[in-house]
C-alpha cells in the first residue's frame, strides 16, 4: 500500500518536473524568436538605410563599373549623387518664358519651352549623368535594366514596379484616374503614335525612322526591335518615354492620328510620371507645376524638394530683368548686353541676393535661307551673302564678345564640330565678285538686278529676340551697300512657327540646340525638304548631304564618324544654307537663397536645387 502511495508521488512529481521544463523551453524558444525577430527587423531596417545612402550616394564612378546592360541588375537612379541628402521639402521656383506655347502636346509641337515643361512632367527609360560629356554610360530611370543585343538590333527593357501616371481627371468625359501604373503598353502607344503618318510629328518620325516596333512581353518587360544598326539606337531607345493611353485614345475604335492632332482640349494638358504634375496654363500668363507625391523617386533618393515650379510668359529681356530684381522671377538667362550693363548693382554683388553663372553653350544662331526663294536657289548668292555679315562687329558691339562666330551645322563643343573649317569672312569686295559671276549687275535705284528681277528677300524673326533685332539692323545695312535689299519683319512667336511649319517664308533668323553625338538626319536630310512642320524647313537636298548623314547614321566607330562629321560639315559650309552667325554663353542668373546650385558644363539642374524653410516663398 505505502509503495504505490510512493510510486504515485513520484509519478506526479516527475509529471510536474516535465511539465515545467516544457514550459520553459518554450518560453525560451519564443525568447529566442522574439529575439532573432528582432535582429531580423533590425538588419531589415539597417539594410534599407545602406540602400538608401548607396542610391543618394551613387557616383559617377560607380556607374561607369557596372552598367544594367552587362549584369541586369538594379542600379540607383541617374545623377542621385548631386541630390543633397540634407534639403528641406518646399518652397517654389518660378523662372520664365519669351513666348507662350501653342499647345502642350510634345509629339505634335516642335517647341523648346514644350520640350522643357515635358522634361520636368516625364521621365525616360535611362538619362545620362549630368557631367557626361557624351561617350558615359546610361544611368536607370524608369528602366531597371536593359539588355542590347550583340547586332545592335535589340534592347530588352525591364522597367521598374510601381510607377504611376499623374492623376487627372478627363477635360472631356470627365473621367477621373487615379494610381494608374506605367506599363510596357504605354511605350509601345508612344511609339505607335509617333509612326502613325497622320500625326503630325515629322521631326520625332525621323529619329525612329529605323526603329521597327516595340514587342511587349508583360507589362514592365519589352523588346525595342530595329531594322538596322543605327549608332544613335542605343541613345534613342533609352531616351524613350511612355505615353499616357488612358489620356489620348480614351474612346472606343482604332486610334485616331487626326484627332490626336486636333484635340485641343486634351492638348492644353499634359499627363506625365516624373517629379512633377501639370497643374494649370494660364494662356499668356504662366505654365504651373506642382511636384508629384507619388513620384517613385522618391525611394530612391532623386525626389526633388521645391514642391512648385512655375514658367511666367513675359515676353522682353528687360521686363524679365526687372521682375528677377523685384523678386517675382528666381531664376532666368541674360543677354549679353544685360550681362554687361546691368549687373553690376548691388544685387549681384558679394552681399547681393542674385548670383551669376556663365558656361560655353551648345547652341548656335543662323540665318536660314529658304532655297525655294528664286533669288536664293544660286550656291554663289549665299556664299556672297555670307561673306556680308561682319561677324568680328557684331561679336564686339551687340555681344560683347560673349559669343563664339561658328562655321558649321553643329555645336562647337562637340567633336563632330571641324574646327579647321573657317566661318565666311567679311569681305564685300569678294561677295560683289561672285554676285557678277552669277549674274547680278546693278541696277537704277542701286540694288541688283537679274532678268528683271531684285535681289531682295524679307527675314522673319521673332519679336521679342531684341539682340536678333540689332544683328539684322547691322546685316541690313551692310547688305545694302553691296546692293541687296534685306527685308526685315518681326512676327509674335506662335505666327512664326506656323510660317516655319507650312514653309512660307524667305528667310528666318532663329537658333538650334544640338548635343555632343548629333544626327544631322533631322535638320538637312532631303527626305524632309517637302514634308510640313519638318526642321529641315529651308528645303536643303543635296545627294553628297543625304549619303554622308545615311553613313553617319551606320557608322559605330567614333573616330571614323568623326570623319564623316566633318566632310558634313565642310560640304553644308560650302553649300552656305544658312548664315552660320554665333554660338551664344548660357548667362543664368538664380536666387541666392536656393542651396545646391551647381553649374554643369552648359546647365543648372533645378530637380536637386532647394531652399531654407525661413526662405520658402510661395507662388503668388
Amino acid at each position: 500500500m505505502y509503495k504505490n502511495v510512493y510510486l504515485n508521488v513520484i509519478m506526479t512529481l516527475f509529471l510536474i518536473i516535465f511539465v515545467v521544463m516544457g514550459i520553459v523551453l518554450v518560453t525560451a524558444l519564443d525568447r529566442q524568436r522574439f529575439v532573432l525577430e528582432e535582429q531580423n527587423m533590425k538588419l531589415a531596417s539597417l539594410e534599407a538605410r545602406l540602400n538608401m545612402l548607396s542610391q543618394q550616394d551613387f557616383s559617377l564612378s560607380a556607374a561607369k563599373k557596372e552598367t544594367a546592360e552587362t549584369a541586369g541588375k538594379t542600379l540607383p537612379a541617374a545623377n542621385a549623387e548631386y541630390f543633397d541628402r540634407n534639403a528641406v521639402s518646399g518652397g517654389r521656383l518660378i523662372s520664365a518664358f519669351s513666348a507662350d506655347v501653342g499647345n502642350m502636346n510634345l509629339l505634335i509641337s516642335n517647341d523648346a519651352y514644350v520640350s522643357q515643361i515635358w522634361s520636368d512632367a516625364t521621365d525616360s527609360l535611362a538619362e545620362r549623368n549630368y557631367n557626361d560629356r557624351g561617350d558615359g554610360q546610361y544611368e536607370p530611370m524608369l528602366a531597371e535594366s536593359w539588355q542590347i543585343s550583340p547586332d545592335h538590333l535589340k534592347i530588352r527593357i525591364k522597367l521598374r514596379k510601381g510607377i504611376l501616371w499623374h492623376d487627372f481627371k478627363d477635360p472631356v468625359s470627365g473621367k477621373e484616374w487615379r494610381n494608374q501604373e506605367v506599363t510596357a503598353y504605354d511605350f509601345k502607344f508612344y511609339v505607335d503614335v509617333i509612326k502613325n503618318p497622320d500625326v503630325d510629328c515629322a521631326p520625332l518620325r525621323g529619329y525612329l525612322k529605323d526603329m521597327e516596333k516595340i514587342v511587349v512581353i508583360n507589362d514592365h518587360e519589352f523588346d525595342v526591335v530595329w531594322n538596322k544598326p543605327y549608332f544613335m539606337m542605343e541613345d534613342i531607345t533609352l531616351g524613350l518615354t511612355p505615353l499616357p493611353r488612358h489620356l489620348y485614345h480614351a474612346y472606343e475604335g482604332p486610334f485616331d492620328g487626326k484627332k490626336f492632332n486636333d484635340d485641343h482640349v486634351r492638348n492644353r494638358m499634359l499627363v506625365g510620371c516624373g517629379p512633377y504634375r501639370f497643374e494649370r496654363w494660364d494662356k499668356g500668363r504662366r505654365i504651373l507645376l506642382r511636384r508629384f507625391e507619388n513620384y517613385f523617386g522618391r525611394n530612391l533618393g532623386i525626389m526633388p524638394p521645391l514642391e512648385t515650379i512655375a514658367y511666367d510668359i513675359i515676353q522682353h529681356p528687360n521686363t524679365r530683368l526687372q521682375s528677377l530684381l523685384s523678386r517675382d522671377l528666381d531664376m532666368i538667362s541674360l543677354t549679353a548686353d544685360q550681362w554687361v550693363n546691368r549687373t553690376s548693382s548691388p544685387e549681384f554683388g558679394e552681399k547681393g541676393f542674385l548670383k551669376k553663372f556663365q558656361a560655353a553653350g551648345s547652341s548656335y544662331n543662323y540665318i536660314g535661307l529658304n532655297l525655294k526663294t528664286p533669288v536664293l536657289k544660286d550656291k554663289r548668292v549665299r556664299q556672297a551673302l555670307s561673306h556680308l555679315v561682319n561677324l568680328e562687329r557684331l561679336r564686339k558691339e551687340i555681344f560683347f564678345d560673349l559669343v563664339d562666330p561658328v562655321s558649321g551645322p553643329f555645336p562647337r563643343n562637340s567633336s563632330a564640330y571641324d574646327h579647321s573649317v573657317k566661318p565666311y569672312s567679311f569681305d564685300p569686295g569678294k561677295a560683289k565678285a561672285l554676285l557678277r559671276e552669277a549674274g547680278w549687275k546693278e541696277g537704277t535705284d542701286g540694288i541688283l538686278e537679274k532678268a528683271g528681277q531684285k535681289l531682295t528677300f524679307t527675314v522673319i524673326y521673332p519679336n521679342t529676340a531684341v539682340s536678333y533685332q540689332k544683328v539684322l539692323s547691322v546685316v541690313k545695312e551692310d547688305m545694302k551697300k553691296a546692293g541687296v535689299r534685306l527685308d526685315l519683319l518681326g512676327i509674335e512667336w506662335s505666327v512664326l512657327v506656323q510660317r516655319l511649319e507650312n514653309k512660307q517664308f524667305e528667310a528666318c533668323m532663329l537658333g538650334w540646340s544640338g548635343t555632343l553625338k548629333p544626327d544631322p538626319y533631322q535638320l538637312w536630310h532631303s527626305s524632309h525638304k517637302d514634308q510640313p512642320k519638318s526642321s529641315n524647313m529651308i528645303g536643303f537636298s543635296n545627294p553628297e548631304a543625304d549619303s554622308l548623314i545615311e553613313q553617319i547614321r551606320v557608322c559605330f566607330d567614333p573616330e571614323k564618324r568623326n570623319q564623316l562629321y566633318h566632310r558634313f560639315h565642310r560640304l553644308i559650309h560650302d553649300e552656305a544654307p544658312y548664315i552660320f552667325l554665333f554660338s551664344p554663353q548660357v548667362l543664368s542668373v538664380v536666387n541666392s537663397r536656393y542651396q545646391n546650385v551647381r553649374q554643369i558644363q552648359s546647365r543648372i539642374p533645378t530637380r536637386p536645387m532647394w531652399v531654407q524653410p525661413s526662405q520658402q516663398m510661395r507662388v503668388p
